[in-house]
């Protein structure tokens, strides 16, 4: 089983190869919940592929979040 494109290969799109995972992982589940697909065409017809696509075109970003130290 290839993943295409592989998360390794995204990791200039976050912080770490961890975010890349997380947010695959998120949106793979959205999918799964029967959230709209962003792109026209997929190479994959598996969710965390797809995920992993929409990661690679920037259609999927995130905000990261720190804490308030007091």
């Amino acid at each position: 089983m290839i993943t295409e494109p592989s998360a390794e290969q995204l990791v200039d799109k976050a912080d770490s190869l961890y975010t890349i995972i997380i947010l695959a992982a998120k949106r793979a589940r959205h999918l799964n919940e029967g959230g709209p697909e962003i792109l026209e065409n997929y190479r994959s017809h598996k969710l965390v592929s797809k995920s992993l696509e929409e990661i690679e075109k920037d259609k999927i970003t995130y905000v990261k979040r720190y804490k308030n130290e007091n």
